[in-house]
């Protein structure tokens, strides 16, 4: 569902800004400089497509949907009440009702690290690292058991080519290879713990409780695998060569920022942004152009609030600052990463341990593994081995 109310908000904030430019060419008496006229040209642009959006989406009103059978049915919508309310009398319970050695609930199945999270619950914590992990979001990704093979297209080493031809006379035949990339799963756990007092509240929302904290944690270990990766583990971005190497250790220029940019083809520029760290942004925010004007500005409509040369700016805890050859900059279209996440997901509750702090632990396993399966999309920018004497 697209919010109307949003897109009129970021209309409306840039034609504030439109007008800005326009009063402070017409209070210096002068035309607009070269520069002016392209934010003005492309803010322009932005405002026909925000009133496209805007009017496709009041005419979408107008139009009857017919989505009665993409409904859950009655049936669909009571197992996941089925599931979730199982799951939630597991947590609570000091152990399930068994039956001839199997759990008398049978919405709870077990495996080899404990009890089998429903699919419904598994969606939930997904979704929620979804929306606290902007890359994990971007980034591609497939839900699958073992092995997952992913083909590319390998246009470096050979490639098809197209050449003018004549009559009579044979074409030289000339083809590019298919390359894959395999991911598996690497289990991963994450500990919570939850007061029993919170446990014993039956009005306490434990179940969104659970779901919340293990996403949260789940998020933030992620991350920092997708960026930095752990050897002989998941690679994540770690193993991207880097598209640009600093002139030195400590800082950067502009031009390296720019070079970075044109290092990623155009017709992957649209979804495109820049990561970096918080330390790294505050020096990006100082460098300016040959005008005097600075490089990354702050954008209330952007995603994150800065934009660097026409791109968001999204600050990751788990990048690192600039240092001897520290990769300090990521930039391109992160749908070229491939996050596997394995649909499903066990839970062990841990009671004893954790009773002498009136808690209980909830231990929760996951696989996951990620690798760049599109390069093209991706550039990196590594600092220097030292600052240039």
């Amino acid at each position: 569902m697209i919010n109307l109310k949003a897109l009129i908000e970021k209309r409306n904030g840039i034609v504030d800004a439109m007008e800005k430019l326009a009063g402070k060419a017409a209070e210096e008496t002068r035309a607009f400089s070269n520069e002016e006229l392209a934010d003005y040209e492309k803010m322009k642009a932005e405002i026909a497509a925000l009133d496209a959006t805007i009017s496709a989406s009041e005419e979408m009103r107008s139009i009857e949907r017919r989505d009665a059978l993409l409904e859950p049915t009655a049936a669909e919508k009571n197992v996941v009440n089925l599931e979730e309310k199982g799951f939630e009398n597991y947590l609570r319970s000091k152990a399930l009702e068994m039956r001839d050695g199997e759990p008398t609930d049978t919405n709870i199945t077990f495996g080899d690290n404990g009890a089998v999270v429903p699919s419904s619950i598994v969606n939930k914590i997904i979704g929620k690292v979804v929306e606290i992990s902007p890359l994990f979001a971007m980034a591609t990704r497939y839900n699958a058991k073992g092995t997952l093979s992913i083909p590319y297209y390998d246009g470096d080493t050979s490639d098809i080519t197209v050449a003018y031809s004549e009559e009579f006379t044979e074409l030289t035949s000339t083809a590019g290879s298919f390359k894959s990339i395999s991911l598996t799963g690497f289990l991963a756990g994450v500990l919570t713990k939850i007061s029993k007092s919170l446990i014993n509240n039956s009005n306490f929302d434990i179940l969104g409780y659970v779901i919340n904290k293990i996403a949260e944690k789940f998020a933030v270990w992620a991350e920092g695998e997708l960026i930095n990766g752990t050897a002989d583990k998941i690679d994540g971005l770690s193993k991207l060569a880097a598209s640009v190497t600093a002139t030195a250790a400590t800082y950067l220029q502009s031009d390296e920022l720019i070079d970075l940019q044109e290092s990623i083809p155009d017709v992957y520029q649209g979804n495109a942004v820049w990561i970096m760290s918080r330390k790294t942004r505050k020096a990006i925010r100082k460098l300016r152009d040959g005008e005097g004007n600075y490089l990354l500005n702050r954008d209330y409509t952007a995603r994150w609030g800065y934009v660097l040369l026409g791109k968001d700016v999204y600050i990751s805890k788990n990048m690192s600052d600039m240092g001897a050859n520290k990769k300090a900059v990521f930039y391109g279209d992160f749908s070229g990463l491939a996050v596997k996440i394995s649909e499903n997901a066990e839970i062990q509750v841990l009671r004893e341990k954790y009773a002498t702090q009136h808690a209980i632990g909830v231990c929760a396993y996951m696989e996951m593994d990620s690798k760049v399966e599109n390069a093209e999309k991706i550039a990196v920018l590594k600092m220097a081995a030292a600052d240039p004497q």
